[in-house]
């Protein structure tokens, strides 16, 4: 059975895992990298820090394991399919970076890279909700919002690598909230674990993460189950505007904040049907992802095996 290295790259924990073939994960690394979380000033230093902290916690596990191929889902807009970095939010020093190249020399490996959202679509349409699906939109619902789109059986990263930036579709035209990209009216600013813990705050005066206002909104708190389907109904619009543009049926969420499903779905479905036109009412499925939090890692391991 083939083997690769997957990896799932965030800003502060790296995730390894050896990955066979028909989706089995062998064995599992968590690193923490702290890799946005540095003073580093010129893009220059801030490239060597980036490879030589993936390499020190990479190659020893790929040694380990006598694997000379990996695949990464890393958060950042990539040009097309060529592994080129065009920016990373997280690391705004990383600007038309040479990642794949740079990375598979210092490893001396066969690299493949691709967004860390468009990763997780990938896992969840081979070995998840979206198996078997011609198209799907996948949705991550976490500290921010990202997603990926699977147009006919395969990617789709769009004409300059930035295709689907759900978090960032405008819900709020008017005096909307400030997001984090610099614009105002964004889901991703109503609807992710953030904006949840967010608006439980400026309701209660109390700071709970995502996770303990889910237990509280399970145990009857009226805030907690408001701030939740509000959360809902803003991803049932976005979500709506979505398929009105690309008329895809299938969607899967993944994601902390996903935990919160028996309270974000029956909000997210009324809302999205009440938005949508006619003849896409009713035909739209949505379905919590089945491979809890491994799908950017299975996506990653996809990408390496060339599938």
């Amino acid at each position: 059975m083939k083997r690769v290295i997957a990896a799932d790259i965030g800003g502060t924990n790296i995730r390894l895992a050896l990955i066979e073939e028909d989706g089995t994960i062998v064995d599992e690394k968590r690193s923490r990298a702290e890799l946005s979380r540095h003073r580093l000033r010129s893009q220059y230093n801030a490239e060597l820090h980036v490879i030589n902290t993936l390499a020190d916690i990479i190659a020893p596990f790929a040694e380990l394991h006598g694997v000379n191929r990996i695949g990464m889902g890393f958060p950042g807009f990539f040009h097309s399919q060529s592994g080129r970095l065009a920016s990373s939010p997280n690391l705004p020093l990383l600007q038309d970076f040479a990642l794949t190249e740079r990375l598979a020399k210092e490893l001396g490996m066969s690299v493949a890279v691709e967004n860390d959202a468009l990763c997780a679509a990938i896992g969840e349409h081979r070995y998840g909700a979206g198996k078997g699906q011609n198209n799907l939109l996948h949705i991550t619902l976490g500290t921010g919002i990202g997603s990926g789109l699977i147009l006919n059986g395969m990617p789709y990263s769009g004409e300059h690598g930035m295709a689907m930036e759900f978090g960032h579709l405008c819900i709020e035209h008017h005096d909307g909230l400030l997001c984090g990209c610099g614009n105002h009216g964004c889901v991703e600013a109503y609807a992710s674990a953030t904006a949840v813990i967010r608006s439980f705050t400026e309701r209660t005066g109390e700071q709970h993460d995502a996770k303990a206002i889910f237990a509280l909104a399970q145990a009857g708190n009226a805030s907690a189950q408001a701030v939740l389907q509000d959360a809902g109904k803003y991803l049932g619009m976005a979500i709506a505007e979505a398929v009105k543009l690309l008329d895809v049926s299938t969607i899967t969420l993944s994601g902390g904040l996903s935990g919160a499903w028996e309270i974000l779905h029956p909000a997210l479905m009324s809302e999205l049907d009440v938005n949508l036109i006619p003849p896409l009412k009713g035909k739209e499925i949505v379905l919590r992802s089945t491979l809890d939090d491994n799908a950017g890692l299975l996506g990653a391991a996809t990408i390496a095996f060339g599938i």
